[in-house]
This record gives structure tokens, sequence and C-alpha cells, in this order.
């Protein structure tokens, strides 16, 4: 592993490490509207991130094509809020686990998907890994109850990761990880809102309380500014491949956060599955980049991060 692996390595798993963590802040925002807490934390994400986009960031925006402004449109669509949305409903008949399960799926759909696109064969080290990644998040979450809608929704959940992933490849190259960031959260901020007003009419928004300001803070802050840029930093030297395989550090993160405050238990079954996952991630990352999406992507790296 070189250095430029090793670091998007490192950044990658924190990004995940800090949505695995963010289980808890979420807990905290159930009562608040949906829609209205998703508009409160893009927005407020887009607003911190834009004193780093760099000053040539309104040229790269204007240079982009009207396929690739709808190429962001959907994936904050369907990667942020339409993911955020199918989660929630899928829990409302299957039990958390259920679309903890779908999504942990991911590695192995983003490992024969992107090379698909790319006109190229799956990389066998890379799928292996991928296999041991859900096999390890499956052992992490276990199982639950569930019906047909449970299920459905918790496949949207799946398409939402995989997309959050897949979408963003065309774009992070002429935009980089700071400016696709705060595109993509200034998108989901107006989804947010459009969908709010639709669903919930006037109640989609109200001023949080204390409990509420302090679990929006966390995901804006730390989840979307911290996390994303240093998702797509990771991305960037690694590959959607690669990088999706940390994923599966998510529902670790959960698991081992959960007894912190009293919302589950870190027993053998999460153990051997964390193990599983380390072991996926490492045999995965020993696989090379394919140079056919991200040549040059290095260099240019080194310029706008």
């Amino acid at each position: 592993m070189n250095a430029t692996t090793a670091r998007g390595a490192l950044l990658t798993a924190l990004a995940c490490v800090l949505v695995g963590g963010s289980f808890t802040a979420n807990s905290l925002l159930g009562d608040y509207p949906y829609a209205g807490g998703q508009f409160l934390r893009y927005g407020l994400a887009c607003l911190l991130l834009l004193p780093l986009v760099g000053p040539d960031a309104r040229a790269r925006l204007r240079a982009l094509a009207p396929r690739q402004w709808a190429r962001l449109a959907l994936l904050a669509a369907v990667g942020m809020v339409g993911f955020n949305l199918a989660v929630i409903a899928a829990e409302r008949t299957a039990e958390p686990a259920v679309p903890g399960v779908f999504v942990g799926c991911a590695p192995v759909v983003v490992a024969v998907l992107v090379p698909l696109l790319e006109r190229r064969r799956p990389r066998r080290t890379v799928l292996s890994g991928a296999w041991l990644v859900v096999l390890g998040a499956c052992a992490v979450q276990g199982w639950g109850r569930t019906d047909a809608a449970g299920i459905a929704f918790s496949v949207c959940a799946l398409a939402g990761e995989v997309g959050f992933a897949v979408l963003a490849v065309p774009v992070l190259r002429p935009l980089g990880p700071r400016l696709l960031s705060a595109t993509v959260c200034g998108i989901a901020a107006v989804e947010s809102a459009a969908a709010g007003v639709l669903i919930d009419g006037g109640a989609w928004l109200r001023r949080p309380d204390a409990t509420e300001t302090a679990a929006l803070l966390w995901q804006a802050v730390i989840v979307t500014v911290i996390g994303f840029v240093c998702w797509y930093m990771g991305m960037q030297r690694l590959g959607a491949e690669r990088a999706t395989l940390f994923s599966g550090l998510i529902p670790v993160a959960a698991a081992c956060t959960a007894p912190l405050v009293g919302t589950g238990s870190y027993g053998i079954p999460q153990a051997v599955g964390s193990a599983l996952v380390g072991a996926g991630v490492v045999l995965g990352c020993r696989a090379r980049q394919s140079p056919a999406r991200y040549e040059g992507l290095r260099p240019l790296a080194r310029k706008q991060v």
C-alpha cells in the first residue's frame, strides 16, 4: 500500500466511522420533521463549506455541462435525501437491522457496477473483499422482522448508498471533494425544502429545541462537512470500488458506540463481524486502482484539496 492509498484509506475510514457514530444523533431527532431537519443540516453544511471551495469555484461550476448538473441533482436526491427517506420508511415496518443489512451490500454492488460502467471486468480481489465486508456487516447487525414494504424500502436505501458513490465519479474530478460536497449539500437543501412542503405542508420546519439543535449541529458539522469531504477525498485516491469497502465500518462504528449510550451491546457476533469487515477492507485495498476512470486524478487532487 503506497502513501496515496494509505491516506485515502484513512480518510475514507474516518468518514464511515463518523457516519456510523451519527446514529445516536439520529435517535434524538425522532420527533423533528424529517425534511426540515435535512434542510437545516445540508443548508448549514453548504454555508460552512463555501469558504473552503477555492477562488476558482465559480469558474468550475460554470464549466459544468447540463448533464453534469443533472447528475448532481440526482446524486443529492438519490444518495442523500432519498437514502434517508428510504431508511425511515423501511424502519416503519422493519427492524433497523433489515435496511442495515441491505445497505451493507453496497460494496458488492459497486464492485460489479463500476467496472461494468467502465467496460471492464470486476477485479477479483476487490469483489472478494467486498463479500467479506458484506458478511461482516451482516454479522454485526444481525437480521430482524420485516415485511414486503420493509424489504422494498431497504432496497431503495441500498440504491441510495450505491448512488452516493457511483453518481459522484464523473463530477469528482472537475469539482474536487470540497466543491462537490458544498454543491450537493446546497442542492439537497433545496430538494429537502421542496419535499417538506409537499409532504408536511406548513409544518415541515419548526424551531428545534436544545437537544435537537445539538443533534443537527453534529450532523451538519461533523457528519456532513467533515464526513463528506473526507469521503470524497478518499474516493479520489482509492476509486469508488475500494472506497465503498469502507462502508462496512458504518455498522461496526454503530455497534461500538451503542453500548456507550445504552442502546445496544457489543458481543461475539459483533466482534466476529468486525474482524470480517477489517479483513475484507485489507484484501480489497490490495487491488490496484484502475486507471480508466481515475487517470490524472491524483495530480488534480494536489491542486484542489
